[in-house]
């Protein structure tokens, strides 16, 4: 069937299909923003329907651009925006409410009170995650308590939960398939990534019904055939993985020791550190990286909330630029004699800080700052950020005194300024893949390779193909006042 696999990269701002050939080269894409509800301050939103339609849209759409019918698909990967919650009817399929957003705050107050009794140190050894609004299981416990009935009706197994990706099997399986894989279980505060199961102690702190839980999965396996009557063909779904570790796969870091950083909405930084659950000193989280043939493979991580959700802001917001390219060629105008900093603490500050309570500042402007002064320091906060991260794996994971490269991607590493700041601000190489869509091409590898058209593990690596590196350039001087004014600025913005 000439290896076609069909990508659906489900994200926080757009939904994605990405078609593949057998050479792992894309064949046609299609791309589609959708809506995003704010109804209180920190609260974020998504209307599940909308969602449905972008993902049923794009597909089409690129099945037309690859000039290819869904019959010639080998298989189907999905890859989602983790930690966003949908819970819905079993029977009719309709969601109760809109989707609670990972970058959602509203449960920050329910962590607090569950930290002060003394429960956290119980997530964090089972789970891997920290007490935050950011994970899913406070989410859930938010929709159960105030939608009228859920509770009740959630225990008598009339309502399921899941993150994104089962919801949207659920919908393309024709309700047939109620399934997860290991990665998305892992961020939901509910699942024992040691035992590889949902946790009875956990479910019944946050008061979430076993009824209600999808059945967990290896990242390749089979997770049901799509309905014909949405493509036109019953096509296998065979991998499935959280968007983080699906650029895992995809920027093919299979060895312990080897990082990447992805830089979308927000920017998130994994380390695979192999067969070892590696107990972090420094507030990283303790995740599940893949899981393949009932071997699990984990990763440090590091997540930042607002990286390409500053440039968003700019045009949105402050209406500084038009277009996202735009913030490259600006910064590199902006005034070098200016240190603008901004610290992007919109919905509060991820690692290592975990703070849900900050809000986003700006330090250093004079009369003279301007939109190029603005987008310099957006760009430079991600840059930044990531060195927070980096500087905390390094603490954990010292990866017997080797340096790690960087391999960067997300739709902010198209920007060659930004990947220039960012080697310069790390004092470390940055590589940029050939292929930028890395999140799709690693549930596509998952998909492919379970339907045996696509090469094993060893092979899909050695295929890994770079762009460019991007080498240090700034003085040692230069960066330590840079750094040094970054730290105060973050100091003054925790709460």
């Amino acid at each position: 069937m000439g290896g076609y696999i069909l990508a659906i990269d489900q994200g926080t701002t757009s939904s994605r299909a990405i078609i593949f050939d057998g050479q792992q080269q894309i064949a046609g894409a299609s791309h589609k923003e959708f809506k995003q509800y704010f109804p209180k301050s920190g609260w974020v939103e998504h209307d599940p329907e909308e969602i449905w339609q972008t993902v049923l849209s794009t597909v089409e759409d690129a099945l037309a651009k690859a000039g290819i019918k869904a019959g010639d698909l080998s298989g189907i990967g999905i890859t989602n925006q983790r930690e966003t919650v949908v819970v819905w009817d079993r029977e009719t399929g309709n969601p109760i409410h809109n989707a609670i957003v990972w970058q959602d705050r509203r449960t920050a107050s329910y962590c607090d009170r569950l930290k002060k009794q003394g429960l956290e140190k119980n997530f964090t050894k089972k789970t891997g995650l920290l007490l935050d609004p950011y994970f899913s299981g406070t989410k859930l416990n938010w929709l159960l308590t105030n939608i009228d009935r859920a509770q009740a009706r959630a225990a008598k197994g009339e309502l399921c939960f899941g993150t994104i990706d089962t919801f949207l099997i659920w919908r393309l399986t024709g309700g047939q398939s109620f399934v997860t894989d290991a990665t998305n279980a892992s961020r939901t505060l509910l699942y024992n990534i040691a035992d590889n199961a949902w946790d009875d102690e956990l479910l019944k702190i946050l008061k979430v019904p076993r009824a209600m839980l999808p059945e967990v999965k290896d990242c390749a396996a089979d997770f049901g055939v799509t309905d014909p009557a949405l493509f036109g063909a019953a096509v296998p779904i065979l991998g499935v993985a959280g968007d983080q570790q699906a650029a895992t796969i995809g920027q093919a870091c299979f060895k312990p020791g080897m990082l990447k950083s992805t830089y979308g909405t927000g920017c998130f930084a994994l380390l695979n550190t192999g067969k070892d659950m590696v107990r972090s000193k420094n507030r990283l989280l303790t995740t599940i990286a893949y899981k393949l043939d009932g071997e699990t493979t984990y990763a440090l991580e590091g997540s930042i909330f607002v990286a390409g959700a500053a440039v968003q802001w700019l045009r949105d917001g402050l209406k500084v630029i038009k277009a996202a390219p735009d913030t490259g060629t600006l910064a590199e105008s902006a005034d070098p004699t200016q240190e603008v900093y901004l610290v992007p603490a919109f919905t509060g500050l991820g690692a290592p800080h975990w703070d849900p309570d900050a809000r986003g500042a700006i330090f250093g402007m004079t009369r003279n700052t301007g939109p190029a002064e603005f987008a310099r320091a957006a760009l430079e906060a991600v840059c930044y950020q990531t060195r927070d991260l980096l500087e905390a794996m390094h603490k954990d994971w010292r990866n017997n005194g080797k340096e790690t490269v960087l391999r960067v991607d997300g739709g902010m590493v198209a920007s060659d300024w930004t990947m220039q700041r960012l080697s310069d601000l790390l004092d470390a190489p940055v590589d940029r893949p050939v292929i930028l869509e890395t999140t799709a091409l690693g549930v596509a590898w998952l998909a492919g390779s379970r339907a045996g058209v696509w090469p094993k593990q060893e092979d899909f690596a050695k295929s890994w193909a770079r762009d460019r590196r991007f080498e240090p350039a700034m003085d040692e001087k230069t960066r330590k006042t840079k750094l040094k004014g970054w730290r105060n600025a973050v100091k003054r913005t925790l709460s």
